[in-house]
């Protein structure tokens, strides 16, 4: 027999609406109710849960499976009709949304702080997506954020915790609870896009790759479908178990974090292909011998050869990118003759496009790249999408760079990480740009002359909605860029991006190093922000 208990509580410091879930520090979800006041107040902004189906995982990071145990008994509590769970309450992003979509859930709930630290001392966060299986959009976000501003009970079943080690179906008083296996779906999903048989005999050929899966939730992905299934060596998957800390690393696939893999990759002779994602599984790097490939680059060399994928050999609806991202995929735009969109950082922004066949893949700068194929980025996929192009073309990621920049020319992009500003000092950066956007058309900047200067602002082609305060862009003539944006990704102080974005389209100068070709751009950046000055910063913390 259960019993639904309703618990009287308080209003929570809530995430303001326009980010795709809460945020924390661990040790906040762990307070008193204070997860079962998010939990709550989700169900209360969606409308409630009775009688719908839910899918349920997380990255594995502490906390993961005691809060899922609380998801659990309080979407009992609701009425809810189902819940459909990875084992031991894992799940990836990309994976859950691909469940969502399967089965036709209502919506899900996502355990992740995304690429944050992990660990008793690290990050916890819950994000809510909807039916279409990507984040919620800023309508439902800002109603969840409204109902824990008025929050006064919670309900909970009593219950024991549900085993969530093999998969099974059981029930929680009139609740069913199926458990699935973490990979299978997933791994299904990706035979149907990518020709398994080519990057099978890509590997056969003596190719070697190195797959960083930061002691995250994509080990057991990258091993099953990677070595189990498209018979790489093992050992191609390096830092494979999902530890609840990430081994006390930084689960965010980028040059600075995962330098093990970096160093590797550089040596003259590291292997042929190497990837990385991060904590939940929903971005990547990719890098050749030698050859780094920026998340633009990335999205604009996919787009390029999308008919080569067997998912996509019928060619491209139209294609996508965050603001902040560079302009290179707008190039193969071009040539293709197909749409390309630029719109807020945030996956949420893509799905409409999706979701209205208007798009077919999506990016952002910060590592993210994805397709119709679920609505969130997805790690993995970009991985075997890389693979399977390179098993049809031959030669090495270096190669196919140099003959992609050949033909519609280089985005020499970067960006600059400021982690942990003073927020205050932050905004009043802001601020202090903002002021100067109407003035700055015309300025010069060394050889630079800047064209225009703006906040980006977005009106949904589909829906017709608008968001405001995307992000300072100026662009200088020849294609350059300065984007300055502060993240909501982090817990503690303030995070200032710098983009940084300059053309080159003679391949006599490809070989620059990008920091070297963007010096320019850096010093236009710093004349018109101040940023050491007002952030007390001599250096980024992160570039890349």
């Amino acid at each position: 027999m259960t019993t639904i208990r309703t618990i009287p509580t308080e209003p929570i410091d809530g995430q303001k609406p326009g980010t795709s879930g809460l945020r924390k520090k661990t040790v906040v979800f762990q307070g008193h109710h204070y997860l079962e006041n998010f939990i709550q107040s989700t169900w209360n902004g969606i409308g409630g849960v009775k009688g719908k189906t839910l899918v349920l995982g997380g990255d594995g990071r502490h906390f993961n499976s005691q809060a899922a145990q609380v998801v659990i008994r309080m979407a009992a509590a609701g009425g809810a009709k189902k819940i459909i769970v990875g084992k031991r309450a894992q799940l990836s992003t990309p994976a859950a949304s691909h469940l969502i979509r399967k089965h036709g859930a209502d919506g899900g709930i996502i355990l992740s702080a995304s690429h944050n630290p992990g660990g008793a001392n690290g990050d916890f966060g819950v994000k809510y997506n909807i039916s279409n299986g990507g984040p919620a959009p800023e309508s439902v976000t800002a109603s969840i954020y409204d109902a824990t501003k008025v929050i006064s009970e919670f309900q909970i079943l009593e219950a024991q915790d549900v085993g969530l080690r093999i998969p099974e179906t059981v029930m929680l008083g009139d609740m069913e609870i199926e458990i699935v296996d973490n990979v299978a779906d997933y791994a299904a999903l990706m035979q149907e896009l990518f020709d398994f048989d080519a990057i099978t005999g890509l590997f056969k050929s003596g190719f070697r790759m190195r797959f960083d899966a930061m002691h995250a939730i994509t080990g057991p992905y990258a091993q099953t479908i990677f070595e189990d299934m498209l018979g790489a060596p093992p050992g191609t998957v390096m830092n494979a178990l999902p530890l609840p800390d990430f081994g006390e690393g930084h689960p965010d696939p980028n040059p600075t974090w995962a330098k093990t893999l970096w160093d590797e990759m550089m040596s003259d002779t590291g292997p042929d292909f190497g990837a990385a994602s991060d904590g939940d599984g929903d971005r990547n790097m990719i890098i050749g011998r030698q050859a780094y490939v920026s998340p633009s680059d990335s999205l604009a060399v996919l787009a390029a050869n999308a008919t080569l994928v067997p998912g996509y050999r019928d060619g491209l609806k139209g294609v996508a990118r965050s603001m902040p991202t560079s302009q290179a995929v707008d190039r193969v735009a071009a040539k293709l003759g197909i749409d390309c969109y630029e719109t807020p950082t945030g996956w949420k922004f893509f799905g409409n496009l999706l979701d209205a066949g208007r798009a077919t893949l999506c990016g952002e700068e910060s590592f993210g790249t994805g397709s119709d194929h679920v609505r969130e980025k997805d790690g993995v996929w970009a991985v075997l999408f890389w693979l399977n192009i390179l098993a049809v073309k031959g030669g090495s990621v270096a190669d196919l760079l140099k003959a992609h920049w050949a033909e519609y020319g280089r985005n020499y992009y970067s960006r600059h990480d400021y982690e942990g500003v003073d927020s205050d000092a932050a905004s009043a950066l802001m601020d202090h740009v903002r002021g100067q956007l109407a003035s700055l058309p015309g300025s010069t900047f060394g050889t630079l002359t800047v064209e225009t200067a703006d906040e980006f602002a977005y009106d949904d082609p589909v829906d017709g909605s608008r968001s405001e305060g995307q992000g300072l862009r100026i662009a200088f003539a020849g294609g350059g860029r300065v984007v300055l944006r502060l993240s909501g990704t982090g817990t503690e102080g303030a995070t200032l991006r710098v983009y940084l974005e300059k053309v080159e389209e003679d391949p006599a100068k490809f070989a620059q190093d990008p920091q070297e070709a963007l010096a320019e751009t850096i010093a236009a950046a710093e004349a018109i922000a101040g940023i050491k000055a007002r952030t007390g910063r001599d250096a980024p913390d992160v570039i890349t």
